[in-house]
């Protein structure tokens, strides 16, 4: 049986995983700021939000800007993150789903039993 702390750890796990430019694991540092996350009581829905949001700005960028770099860490995200803490969206579920149809996010991965993919 999966406890709480598991479901929310896979759960992030899992989306980071299928972002456009990131990694295609997390690192030990990457999983520590997840347990961080989980102990600061961050909604997934936020984390998912901050997520999203942060990679639909990378794609909205000008075509002419210089080009960005792959994410190699869980840890961009967390000015944004602070971000939608200090200042919350106000558009609820359908601003979250304007952000899941704007990210091109990679299939699934099988699950493994370290969850880590």
């Amino acid at each position: 049986m999966r406890t709480d702390w598991e479901a929310y750890r896979q759960t992030l796990v899992d989306l980071y995983l299928r972002l456009p430019d990131t990694p295609r694991r997390l690192s030990r540092h990457d999983l520590r700021l997840v347990h961080q996350l989980w102990e600061r009581e961050i909604p997934l829905t936020t984390l998912e939000t901050t997520l999203l949001l942060a990679s639909a700005r990378r794609a909205a960028r000008s075509p002419d800007a210089v080009p960005l770099g792959p994410i190699r860490s869980l840890h961009y995200f967390l000015p944004i993150i602070e971000e939608l803490l200090q200042t919350p969206l106000r558009y609820g579920d359908a601003y979250l789903a304007h952000l899941r149809s704007k990210v091109d996010l990679h299939p699934a991965a099988p699950r493994t039993s370290s969850g880590t993919g």
